[in-house]
Protein backbone atom coordinates (compact mmCIF):
# COMPACT_ATOMS: atom_id res chain seq x y z
CA UNK A 1 0.00 0.00 0.00
CA UNK A 2 1.60 3.40 -0.82
CA UNK A 3 1.61 6.72 0.30
CA UNK A 4 -1.68 8.48 -0.35
CA UNK A 5 -2.87 10.34 2.43
CA UNK A 6 -1.83 12.64 5.36
CA UNK A 7 -3.63 12.71 8.63
CA UNK A 8 -4.47 15.60 9.96
CA UNK A 9 -3.53 16.01 13.86
CA UNK A 10 -7.65 16.63 14.84
CA UNK A 11 -8.47 13.27 12.80
CA UNK A 12 -5.38 11.76 15.05
CA UNK A 13 -7.70 13.41 18.09
CA UNK A 14 -10.24 12.09 17.29
CA UNK A 15 -9.54 8.43 16.51
CA UNK A 16 -7.67 7.73 19.49
CA UNK A 17 -10.77 9.75 21.53
CA UNK A 18 -12.82 7.22 20.29
CA UNK A 19 -15.01 10.57 18.02
CA UNK A 20 -14.99 9.17 14.65
CA UNK A 21 -17.80 7.43 13.06
CA UNK A 22 -17.52 3.63 12.00
CA UNK A 23 -17.25 4.34 8.24
CA UNK A 24 -14.32 6.76 8.94
CA UNK A 25 -12.16 4.70 11.36
CA UNK A 26 -12.57 1.91 8.71
CA UNK A 27 -11.35 4.17 6.39
CA UNK A 28 -7.87 4.99 8.28
CA UNK A 29 -7.47 1.37 9.34
CA UNK A 30 -7.33 0.87 5.54
CA UNK A 31 -4.57 3.64 4.53
CA UNK A 32 -0.55 3.60 5.43
CA UNK A 33 -0.56 6.31 8.25
CA UNK A 34 1.48 9.14 7.48
CA UNK A 35 1.45 12.41 9.14
CA UNK A 36 3.77 15.73 9.00
CA UNK A 37 5.87 16.88 12.07
CA UNK A 38 4.27 19.44 13.04
CA UNK A 39 1.28 16.67 14.03
CA UNK A 40 4.00 14.77 16.05
CA UNK A 41 4.25 17.76 17.61
CA UNK A 42 0.39 19.00 18.31
CA UNK A 43 -0.62 15.66 19.48
CA UNK A 44 2.29 15.02 22.03
CA UNK A 45 2.29 18.33 22.62
CA UNK A 46 -1.09 18.15 24.36
CA UNK A 47 -0.58 19.94 27.48
CA UNK A 48 -3.67 18.73 29.57
CA UNK A 49 -2.67 14.95 28.42
CA UNK A 50 -1.91 12.48 31.53
CA UNK A 51 0.32 9.59 31.44
CA UNK A 52 -2.23 7.26 30.56
CA UNK A 53 -3.42 9.22 26.98
CA UNK A 54 -0.05 9.85 25.96
CA UNK A 55 0.55 6.28 26.05
CA UNK A 56 -0.84 5.10 22.95
CA UNK A 57 0.02 7.93 21.00
CA UNK A 58 3.78 7.85 21.19
CA UNK A 59 3.01 3.99 20.59
CA UNK A 60 1.37 5.12 17.20
CA UNK A 61 4.62 7.86 16.80
CA UNK A 62 6.63 4.78 16.54
CA UNK A 63 5.31 3.33 13.91
CA UNK A 64 3.76 5.95 11.46
CA UNK A 65 5.55 7.78 8.80
CA UNK A 66 6.26 11.08 9.82
CA UNK A 67 7.00 13.49 6.87
CA UNK A 68 10.09 15.98 7.84
CA UNK A 69 9.66 19.70 7.43
CA UNK A 70 12.41 19.74 4.45
CA UNK A 71 13.33 22.39 2.49
CA UNK A 72 10.33 22.03 -0.32
CA UNK A 73 8.22 21.81 2.49
CA UNK A 74 9.26 25.06 3.53
CA UNK A 75 9.15 27.00 0.25
CA UNK A 76 5.87 25.69 -0.05
CA UNK A 77 4.25 26.84 3.52
CA UNK A 78 6.13 30.68 2.43
CA UNK A 79 4.13 30.31 -0.67
CA UNK A 80 0.75 29.60 1.22
CA UNK A 81 1.47 32.23 4.10
CA UNK A 82 2.03 34.98 1.13
CA UNK A 83 -0.84 33.79 -0.35
CA UNK A 84 -3.53 32.45 1.87
CA UNK A 85 -4.32 33.96 5.35
CA UNK A 86 -3.50 30.40 6.92
CA UNK A 87 -1.83 29.57 10.43
CA UNK A 88 1.63 28.55 10.36
CA UNK A 89 0.77 25.01 11.62
CA UNK A 90 -1.84 24.62 8.65
CA UNK A 91 0.50 26.12 6.52
CA UNK A 92 2.93 23.53 7.10
CA UNK A 93 0.57 20.35 7.10
CA UNK A 94 -1.06 21.72 3.94
CA UNK A 95 2.36 22.50 2.17
CA UNK A 96 3.59 18.85 3.60
CA UNK A 97 0.19 16.76 1.66
CA UNK A 98 1.21 19.50 -1.80
CA UNK A 99 5.11 18.40 -1.75
CA UNK A 100 4.34 15.07 -1.36
CA UNK A 101 1.20 14.74 -3.66
CA UNK A 102 -1.42 14.08 -1.12
CA UNK A 103 -5.02 14.04 0.29
CA UNK A 104 -5.10 15.44 3.49
CA UNK A 105 -8.10 13.77 6.00
CA UNK A 106 -8.93 16.86 8.14
CA UNK A 107 -12.11 17.39 10.17
CA UNK A 108 -11.55 21.12 9.50
CA UNK A 109 -12.16 21.46 5.95
CA UNK A 110 -12.92 25.47 6.28
CA UNK A 111 -9.11 26.15 7.70
CA UNK A 112 -7.77 24.50 4.39
CA UNK A 113 -10.76 24.88 1.71
CA UNK A 114 -9.18 28.43 0.18
CA UNK A 115 -5.84 26.32 -1.09
CA UNK A 116 -6.69 25.99 -4.44
CA UNK A 117 -4.51 22.53 -5.27
CA UNK A 118 -5.08 20.98 -1.71
CA UNK A 119 -7.21 17.60 -2.34
CA UNK A 120 -9.54 17.04 1.36
CA UNK A 121 -11.37 14.84 2.56
CA UNK A 122 -13.52 15.10 6.04
CA UNK A 123 -13.64 11.90 7.76
CA UNK A 124 -17.09 12.64 9.44
CA UNK A 125 -18.63 12.60 5.79
CA UNK A 126 -17.43 9.36 4.52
Amino acid sequence: MGQTHLIDTNVIIDYFGDKLPTDAKLFLNNLEPVISAVTKIEVLGWHKATELQLKPLYAFMDWVVILPINEAVVDKTISLRQKYRIGLGDAIIAATALVNNLVLITRNIKDFEIIDALSLVNPFEL
